[in-house]
């Protein structure tokens, strides 16, 4: 038997005489968003893109934060780019949010050719299924999905900015602010994000909805929509749709009670203002990016629940990154698990498997590593608070895009890192981890050791 190598790409020829390269999925997944954001840096370079010429980190930067649906920029979207670049960067965010493996295999299926194994197992990797045999189904229908809600976001944003922009200028910017918003990127066309509106509902509303839409996991979304009935529902959909109700409803509070008289954030604000901040505030951070105060007058504890909520991120199989809130749920069962001395994790009367909770304490581990690894090579090149580092190394590993204004001042080096951890945290820190490490079978066991703990 011969063993599967992640960092190993052969090139082996098929029956037929031609040649077949034979390559690991994560290999596989890293070359197609490295391709991607160096096509989409050469785009942004050209002269009818910008209104002004970048350099080619600027552009490569903008890339990159694109397709890793991240938002942080060191150029304002609005004024560098013209009408071209900024429709790049859409196209950017939709192949890089929607994953460019779903456009891939519903482009097989058009064309008529058959999705081989390899190709499968790439999807799987991407769509962090361990069902192969519901990958296609699953493929065009986050494509149809994804067509169906971001239609609906553009009406609505189209026809709310249409008396004050016209219907040109209204579409397109209705069509920008959506596939932004739907992909959890973060970019916006305006250098203060959304903060004109701050107290609008309609903008408050659609702009939320559509990233909590994005965000919550295709998965789930296809559950809620088969199963019609919440007992039908699965037990992933059931604890994803509770942990995100109960996350984004604990930091609505918070953010309410710990900014509700600075004078620099909510105090100005109506009542119903100062609501409807604290809730884009709190659900904005998984991890779409977009903000209505400014992020740096937040106070320090605001900006620690923040980054805890950019680290948890998202759902699985959706626009948004971070550990994922499922990921966060079943670490924080398995403790309590642990201190009650049960022999099992169980959750909504069911149990919950132990390759689960390795993985994610692996994924936790692995991203906390990366996360620290970041701050600490930061505060060496960038002469910065800490606070500013710390945040803007854990929104760009949950590719967030939330910054306390270090973005725009970071040095040559500095960009590099934070482009370095968008990546990562696009692809996952498992697929890296699975990458690097070679896969092992022992048929040989040891004697256990027992080992102190804390």
């Amino acid at each position: 038997m011969v063993l599967w190598h992640p960092l190993k790409t052969a090139i082996e020829r098929s029956p037929s005489g031609n040649k077949k390269i034979n390559a690991a999925p994560p290999l596989i997944l890293c070359c197609s968003f490295l391709i991607l954001i160096a096509l989409g840096a050469l785009a942004l370079k050209l002269p009818f893109a910008t209104n002004e010429p970048i350099s080619w980190i600027q552009s490569a930067f903008t890339a990159t934060s694109a397709v890793t649906v991240t938002g942080l920029v060191v150029v304002d979207t609005g004024s560098a780019f013209t009408p071209f670049g900024q429709g790049v960067i859409a196209l950017l965010i939709q192949l890089g949010g929607l994953g460019l493996m779903t456009f891939a295999v519903v482009t097989l299926l058009a064309l008529g050719n058959k999705v081989g194994f390899i190709q499968k197992t790439v999807t799987k990797a991407a769509f962090n299924q361990t069902d192969t045999s519901t990958l296609l189904s699953t493929a065009k229908s986050v494509l149809l999905f994804a067509i169906i809600v971001e239609s609906l976001g553009v009406v609505i944003l189209t026809l709310y900015w249409l008396p004050e922009l016209g219907l040109q200028t209204g579409f397109f910017q209705a069509l920008f602010y959506t596939i932004s918003a739907f992909n959890n990127a973060g970019f916006a066309l305006s250098p203060d994000s959304l903060m004109q509106y701050v107290d609008d509902p309609v903008i408050n509303f659609t702009i939320t909805g559509l990233f909590i839409i994005g965000g919550l996991g295709f998965t789930v979304l296809m559950d809620v929509y088969k199963a019609k009935r919440w007992a039908a529902l699965s037990t992933y959909s059931k604890l994803m749709l509770l942990s995100t109700a109960i996350i984004n409803i604990v930091a609505l509070v918070l953010i309410y009670v710990i900014e509700y008289d600075n004078p620099k954030t909510l105090q100005p604000l109506s009542e119903a203002g100062k609501w409807l901040a604290a809730w884009f505030q709190a659900v904005t951070p998984r991890t779409a990016g977009f903000n209505t105060i400014a992020i740096e007058e937040l106070r320090n504890a605001s900006s620690a629940l923040i980054m805890m909520l950019m680290f948890i991120g998202g759902g699985s199989l959706s626009t948004a990154s971070g550990i994922k809130v499922v990921t966060f749920v079943v670490l924080i069962l398995a403790t309590y698990s642990y201190l009650r001395r049960d022999k099992g994790v169980t959750v909504l009367r069911r149990e919950i498997d132990k390759e689960a909770v390795y993985k994610a304490l692996a994924l936790t581990l692995v991203s906390a590593g990366i996360t620290w690894l970041a701050i600490f090579t930061l505060l060496i090149v960038e002469d910065a608070p800490f606070l500013d580092v710390a945040f803007e190394a854990v929104s760009a590993l949950g590719t967030v895009g939330l910054s306390r204004g270090l973005t725009a001042s970071l040095s040559p080096l500095g960009e590099f890192i934070i482009m370095f951890l968008m990546f990562m945290g696009r692809i996952g820190p498992l697929t890296i981890a699975y990458f690097l490490a070679s896969p092992r079978c022992r048929k040989l066991r040891y004697p256990s050791a027992p080992l102190s703990i804390g």
